[in-house]
């Protein structure tokens, strides 16, 4: 017997999964916004825990991409493009996930943006558009999957959850971002009701909230990265973030004194998905290198 099959074998002992091997084998996941940056960060894990995973995201060739780096490692997945806004894409994700995989084990809310505006030149659009994409969407993706998630036969039951993605502007507010940190911040009484209401049939619901983590929506806004929501361009990123002297200051109230890197992201969305939270429930676990302490 090999030492990591010996090593496996203490968790028999305390009644606990073991630490070695996949944390997520032949489960299902879902994962919005999973082209790029912590989605995708987080897809590539998953598949490497033996997940199989459904790739959706805005930009349908960034999702084929990551697809086919899961089919080219061995694993399984599933690209589903669209805008998770509209009306009808939380049953066209939650019927094309089925219909492939015949069954739901995890869904991340992570898709998301940011559309930045002072108070004073806030408009309802913009304010409704924070709303529609961080606490509208994740609503009717997981009223879909209720049938796939609520299981009343405990034998039938496997590792389930619903992972929502925060951020320190919906935990601890920020100047100019009224819209996404009202947004932000419902999530998190989202995930506490989830938790409670699905919770009785083996189901546990948790936030992750950010902090800086290197993605578009943290980078320079000078780089001139955008994305087009319904025609309309929305530039990205943070006025100034290319100066270097502005970006070390921006790092001086973090202890760990640097910005995280998506893959540290995805993998605190990995951990709570995994059996290794098996108890974790209702929680929303701040990833922000010591920010906000």
């Amino acid at each position: 017997m090999s030492a990591a099959s010996r090593l496996s074998q203490l968790a028999n002992h305390i009644n606990a999964p073991s630490l070695i091997g996949p944390l997520l084998n032949n489960q299902v996941a879902i994962i919005t916004g999973a082209g790029q940056g912590i989605g995708r960060a987080a897809a590539l894990l998953f598949a490497q825990h033996g997940a199989k995973v459904v790739v959706s995201d805005l930009d349908g060739k960034k999702a084929d991409e990551v697809v086919g780096l899961i089919k080219e490692a061995g694993g399984d997945a599933l690209a589903v493009q669209g805008n998770v806004m509209d009306v009808s894409f939380g049953d066209k994700l939650i019927k094309s996930t089925v219909d492939k995989f015949g069954k739901i084990n995890h869904i991340v809310n992570n898709a998301g943006f940011t559309n930045d505006k002072m108070l004073h030149n806030l408009d309802d659009a913009t304010f409704q558009q924070m709303l529609d994409c961080h606490t509208v969407a994740p609503f009717r993706i997981i009223r879909a999957a209720a049938p796939y998630m609520r299981i009343k036969d405990e034998d039938k039951r496997e590792n389930r959850s619903v992972i929502f993605v925060s951020s320190t502007s919906g935990t601890h507010g920020n100047t100019g971002q009224l819209n996404y940190a009202a947004a932000k911040s419902a999530v998190l009484g989202m995930t506490k009701t989830v938790a409670k209401e699905w919770g009785p049939f083996g189901v546990r619901s948790n936030c992750v909230a950010f902090g800086w983590i290197q993605t578009r929506l943290t980078g320079s806004k000078e780089a001139g990265a955008s994305i087009e929501i319904d025609g309309k361009k929305v530039s990205l990123g943070i006025p100034g973030r290319g100066n270097q002297a502005g970006a070390v200051n921006a790092a001086a109230d973090i202890p760990l004194r640097r910005p995280g890197e998506a893959a540290e992201a995805g993998a605190s969305i990995l951990f709570l998905a995994s059996p290794l939270a098996s108890y974790v429930s209702g929680q929303t676990l701040e990833v922000t290198g010591g920010r906000g302490i």
